[in-house]
Formats: C-alpha cells, structure tokens, sequence
C-alpha cells in the first residue's frame, strides 16, 4: 500500500499525554456519589466526555445550581493534581520533531486547567507546535471539528496525520476526522478501543517512528 506522508501527531491530553485518569476517576467518584448516590460507577460512564455534556446530561434541572460549585471543586482539584507523563512521551516527541513531524495538543480542556499544567510542567508549551483547548472549537468530541482545526493550523491534511486518544468519543472524533487513529488503552482496555483505532498502546514505550508510518496507508 503507498504510504501518506506523516506531517503531523495530534495528542488527547489526560490520559494520552499524562496519566491522569485515575485522578479525575477520584474527584469524580466523590462528586457522582454525592449527587447520584442512586447510579453507582457514573464516574467511569462519564470518561472522556467535557464538562459541557457532564453537565448538560447529570446536572441539569434541579442541580443545576450545583454546577458553579463543581466546577469550582474541580479548579481547585485541578490545581492540585500530579501531571506526569505517560510513559516513554518525551522519547516519542523528540523523536517526532527529528523526523520533522510537527506537534499539537487538542484538549476538551480549558485555558484555567491549562495553567495548572504549565506550572507543574514549565517545559510542556516547548513541546508542542500548537496547543489547542476547548475556546477553540466550536464543537466538542466525537465530532471532529477540533482535529480538523489542528490540522488546518499545523498545515496538514486529514490522511497525513496520527489522532493520539483514549476515549471513546476522542477516539470516534479522530475517525471521523479521517485520521489514523492511535488509542491509548489508559483509560479503557485495549479490546474495548480496538474497534475505534488503528494501534492500541498501554504507553509508548518501545514505539519506532516506522511502525507510526504504517499506519498513514490511502487504504487503511
């Protein structure tokens, strides 16, 4: 099969870039069983989902007034957090850029959580050629506004790029996006994604830039 050129790595973060799901699987743990004592487990059915349609869909109606305070207890969480690296990321980034791939984070995150991450990690803007959040989408996962906006500002065509995600609906917006899709088995098991991407990974130990290649094929 003729291989695409690879131009560009766009990266999820929780879960992708750091190993911060079992994290937010905590906070939300204690916020669901606060509010909805009567669904346990709702903390892991709403991963990978934003905030927007946490809300929209669990703390709507008569807890609606309740979403200031969340939102809130999760800043100042947030705030607090470990932000370590999956691992083997920083070999795979610098292995990235010497092959002239450019970089992007593209989060449903939001500019405060990024200010929490730029003080635990002062080197991670260096990282990355683009760091999108959610201000810049119009659209939030699966749909695939905000990969297809990555690539614009990157330079890159849909089938020249490699979506890096863990969740269902990250995984499904880099589908649809029409990108190769890596999935990161960090917050689902790899059977699970299987289905949704292209590559599973538990991390990114051992990974060659000739196995990414692989995957940029015209008939995947």
């Amino acid at each position: 099969m003729k291989q695409k050129i690879f131009k560009a790595a766009l990266f999820d973060l929780d879960g992708v870039v750091f190993d911060t799901e079992p994290q937010y699987t905590v906070f939300w743990g204690g916020i669901c069983r606060e509010y909805h004592p009567e669904h346990p487990g709702l903390e892991h059915e709403i991963k990978g989902q934003t905030l927007t349609q946490i809300y929209d869909r669990w703390f709507a109606g008569p807890l609606l007034a309740e979403q200031a305070s969340i939102t809130n207890r999760l800043n100042d969480y947030e705030r607090q957090m470990n932000y370590d690296y999956i691992s083997g990321f920083e070999d795979l980034i610098s292995m990235l850029h010497s092959h002239q791939v450019k970089t992007a984070v593209v989060t449903s995150s939001n500019i405060p959580k990024m200010e929490s991450v730029y003080r635990h990690q002062p080197g991670f803007m260096s990282l990355f050629d683009a760091i999108l959040t959610s201000e810049d989408f119009e659209r939030s996962k699966p749909d695939p506004d905000c990969y297809l906006k990555a690539a614009q500002r990157l330079g890159a065509e849909s089938d020249e790029c490699i979506v890096f995600e863990d969740s269902f609906n990250g995984l499904r917006a880099g589908r649809a996006a029409g990108m190769a899709v890596v999935g990161m088995a960090t917050t689902n098991g790899a059977d699970a994604i299987q289905p949704f991407s292209d590559l599973q990974l538990k991390d990114y130990e051992g990974l060659t830039f000739e196995r990414l290649e692989q995957l940029l094929t015209i008939d995947k």
